[in-house]
């Protein structure tokens, strides 16, 4: 088994559900919209790194792998620009799905418990991300699957990080707090939307 094969399977086992596959069939018919949506996704995910950078300054470890982070998911976002730029997709703004509103919903308020929630929650989006890559990528056309399959390796290790993250900040394991927060990701996963985006469930 490769490494991204391995790590995909750690993603499957960790989340509570696979995305549904009215989802997939929504991305197909709203392509473009799909990628408005993920290069948004990408800035946000660069932007909740530099936050937490800012905020937590005496974290060595964190500072070292947001920093990384950030710069990662910069790049991707330089890329999801460029193949959209190709297609003639005009990059706009969109209203945010309710997902990361909905997790973050659940974060405390005070330190430590905030720093570990937010972590927690940075895990959760990235390997519901590295998910629905993986379950679009045979979908798609070559150029976009390729694209999507090449974010699996790097979407994967993120998604290890912020966890580790949580453990190091809760000095021990997070796994009931992981649970309660994996249990609000598969309502907000499985149960209708009313708008399509990178993140919501599916709209029937």
């Amino acid at each position: 088994m490769s490494d991204t094969n391995a790590a995909l399977a750690e993603i499957h086992q960790f989340l509570p559900c696979r995305t549904p596959h009215r989802w997939i069939e929504n991305a197909l018919a709203n392509q473009d919209l799909m990628l408005i949506d993920h290069a948004h996704c990408e800035k946000k995910a660069a932007s909740t790194a530099l936050s937490l950078m800012y905020r937590y300054v005496d974290n060595t470890e964190l500072l070292n792998k947001m920093s990384r982070l950030a710069r990662e998911e910069l790049r991707h976002f330089e890329q999801v620009l460029a193949i959209m730029k190709k297609r003639g997709v005009s990059y706009g703004h969109l209203s945010p799905a309710r997902y990361a509103a909905g997790l973050r919903q659940q974060v405390r308020s005070e330190d430590p418990g905030r720093l570990v929630d937010v972590l927690i929650v940075g895990a959760i989006i990235e390997a519901r991300s590295c998910e629905r890559f993986a379950a679009l990528a045979p979908y798609l056309d070559e150029k976009l699957a390729d694209f999507y399959n090449s974010l699996l390796k790097s979407e994967a290790r993120h998604y290890q990080d912020y966890l580790k993250l949580a453990e190091q900040a809760n000095d021990g394991p997070v796994d009931e707090r992981v649970a309660e927060f994996l249990a609000v990701e598969r309502e907000l996963i499985e149960t209708p939307d009313t708008e399509f985006r990178f993140h919501s469930g599916p709209v029937i």
